[in-house]
């Protein structure tokens, strides 16, 4: 029986004497980039490169006393073909060494300060820095901060000193603090926790008083039904709605957005401390603002019974939400109540209160914007927010479920409705102009796809669709999943597949919106982006030309790195305050599911609370289990037993570690009555 082969036949001689035709080999091609670097625990590193289209992998031992998050110069030194998780396709992964440090982090490594008779020493605690590092100071000097949390900065490691060498540039407080952790957090990601007085002062000197001739520039929205919805908590107030009818039986919505811009100018110190924080940042017990309280909690915040100056957005519709008419300009408002997201809603299900009428009209029109921006493709996800309930010492109480109702949806919709306005009024124009546009790409096909053969593992069908019919196609799956166990896992991947939103002066659409122009407007107190906005849109309004296209992109990038540390730094926050949280509960049983599976373990978020913790691999009793990239499950090698994402199971938990924010489970072999 003979078979095809594809390679070439070799010559009569050659099969004589019994030679075997030599595969050509490529030679492998040295390459130079510049990168950062990812470090693990265990030493070794990935090199992220804008040029290269995978991370570059680095052995310990070629690092070339490079750690976390510098930058290098590395060289490639081999290619090996790897494959991807959750798909059959294979990649090119690059192996290198570093040939040299460019650039030491300025993000500093949180650690304890440990001071013996001769050396002084920072224990530090993260799983992203193997090594401690050596202090350079006396044990005399460091011995009153002996078993402090200190922020601490690497210097050098020069060739043949076994610990690289720091400076401390923060003494945090004693650890298990409150306010020492959580100002660890935002040290760690180079994140301020206080503005400098200079700063505080020029703030300060902003006079509050509106003057009449500012006024008359303005259109009066102050005699106009005009109210604020926000959570219970907030204290600024930066977006108020005004509502009425017209002659023509119309009806006006008025966006109006607190004119930060108008106390913040350009190349002032103020607006210097608001580009480089870029955004407020979010911790669980507590808000770092991006500008001073007497602006963002007094002077642009749009509080009741006071006059205000916005930069609005006012829309003319009909009653059944056809957009007829819209106009952009400075305004001045009076808002006449302050209604929290329980008061709104309240009146939304038929209690009786302050400008009842107005709401429930504001809330009919949002109902119907909401259904139209999903009928175009919308993606609607739903997993559930959950937060953390703090003391007044900061200590997590409960976890609970954030829950959006309509009055949510209400103040959502015409926020999203202004900012899309916005960006058609620049974008659609004939002249091209600069301008910050908020992005969001197209998924990542190769996601989708290993979307697609997950959610056929369970009978599901994602259909195969391009462009925007993507969307549609996962709205479907995601309708079809509810009330399925394996709904969490399906809409992890969904969420997975998604591209990360950011800021750029190119437009491309915001996909998951399905919005073809999209910016953000509404939040200039808390987002500089939303500041951007602001300027470019009164410079255009007033007849400027077109601004430097490199300079506002490169604010973009900035902006966009900046959100993306707040997050980071934010979610770190919830992670410690969980492990918190968790202290107490250590032996203690619960039923959950599985939320992420790897080469490593099994994570799995607990009810109700879902909070996450992970089964090591090599703890799972009974097998030995293997991770099935294809299929996103654990498949046991004697047993054939298979774990898939969102399967229901039974855990104890072992550990809940504060020093490396890290909560272990034990997988429990009980089946679990339905």
């Amino acid at each position: 029986m003979s078979r095809k082969s594809n390679h070439k036949r070799l010559s009569k001689k050659d099969r004589k004497s019994g030679k075997k035709e030599k595969k050509e080999k490529k030679p492998f091609v040295r390459e130079e980039f510049e990168g950062i670097v990812r470090m693990t625990r265990e030493g070794f590193a990935f090199i992220e490169t804008p040029d290269s289209e995978v991370d570059i992998f680095v052995p310990a031992v070629r690092l070339r006393g490079a750690l976390n998050n510098d930058r290098v110069r590395v060289v490639t030194t081999a290619a090996r073909q790897r494959p991807m998780p959750g798909s059959r396709q294979r990649v090119l992964r690059k192996e290198g060494r570093v040939v040299e440090v460019l650039e030491r982090s300025k993000r500093p490594h949180i650690a304890l300060l440990q001071v013996t008779k001769r050396e002084v020493w920072a224990i530090v605690e993260s799983r992203s820095m193997p090594y401690d590092i050596r202090i350079n100071m006396t044990p005399a000097e460091a011995r009153p901060l002996h078993g402090m949390k200190v922020a601490v900065l690497v210097e050098s490691w020069p060739y043949g000193v076994p610990a690289p060498l720091g400076k401390i540039v923060d003494v945090l407080g004693a650890p298990g603090a409150n306010d020492t952790e959580m100002h660890a957090i935002l040290a760690e990601y180079s994140l301020p926790y206080r503005f400098e007085p200079e700063i505080e002062a020029l703030a300060e000197a902003i006079p509050t008083t509106i003057t009449a001739e500012e006024i008359a520039r303005r259109r009066d929205f102050r005699q106009v039904p005009t109210l604020t919805i926000d959570p219970t908590d907030a204290k600024d107030f930066d977006d108020a709605i005004s509502v009425r009818r017209l002659d023509n039986g119309h009806l006006e919505i008025g966006v109006h957005i607190a004119d930060v811009t108008h106390y913040v100018t350009p190349g002032t110190a103020l607006d210097q401390v608001a580009y480089e924080r870029a955004t407020s940042v979010y911790l669980v017990d507590r808000t770092v603002p991006m500008l001073p309280e007497k602006l963002s909690n007094n002077l642009c915040s749009l509080r009741p019974n006071e006059e205000k100056l916005c930069f609005s957005v006012v829309f003319e519709m009909t009653d059944r939400g056809r957009l007829v008419d819209k106009w952009v300009g400075r305004t001045v408002i009076c808002s006449d109540l302050r209604l929290d997201y329980d008061g709104a809603q309240a009146l939304i299900e038929g209690a009786e209160g302050p400008m009842q009428e107005e709401v429930l009209l504001l809330h009919r029109l949002a109902s119907i914007l909401r259904k139209k921006r999903f009928e175009a493709g919308a993606i609607a996800f739903e997993r559930p927010e959950m937060k953390v309930q703090v003391d007044e010492e900061g200590r997590p109480v409960a976890v609970y479920q954030k829950i959006s109702k309509e009055a949510n949806w209400l103040i959502e919709e015409f926020m999203l409705l202004a900012n899309r306005c916005v960006a058609e009024q620049i974008g659609k124009a004939r002249k091209k102009r600069t301008f910050v546009y908020r992005i969001h790409e197209n998924p990542n096909p190769e996601k989708v796809d290993a979307l697609r053969r997950f959610a056929k593992l369970f009978g599901h069908n994602l259909k195969e669709a391009t462009g925007k019919g993507i969307s549609t196609a996962i709205n479907g799956l995601l309708s079809d999943v509810k009330g399925c166990p394996e709904r969490g896992a399906i809409e992890i991947l969904a969420l997975r597949s998604m591209a990360r939103a950011k800021y750029s002066t190119e437009n491309v659409g915001h996909y998951g919106l399905a919005f073809d122009y999209y910016t953000h407007f509404t939040s200039p107190i808390r987002r500089y982006p939303d500041m951007m906005v602001h300027r470019l849109l009164a410079l255009y309004l007033d007849g400027a030309d077109s601004q430097d296209q490199a300079t506002y992109e490169a604010a973009c990038v900035h902006a966009s790195q900046r959100e993306q540390i707040a997050m980071d730094a934010e979610r770190a926050s919830i992670k410690y305050k969980l492990v918190e949280f968790m202290q107490d509960k250590v032996g203690q049983v619960f039923e959950g599911n599985i939320s992420g599976l790897t080469d490593w373990g099994m994570y799995v978020e607990i009810d109700p609370t879902k909070v996450e913790g992970m089964v090591p691999l090599r703890e799972i009793r009974g097998d030995f289990y293997e991770f099935d990239e294809e299929t996103y499950s654990l498949v046991g090698k004697g047993t054939g037993r298979r774990y898939l994402l969102g399967d229901r199971v039974k855990i104890r938990v072992v550990r809940a570690s504060m020093e490396q924010k890290l909560i272990d489970y034990e997988l429990i072999e009980e089946p679990i009555a339905d």
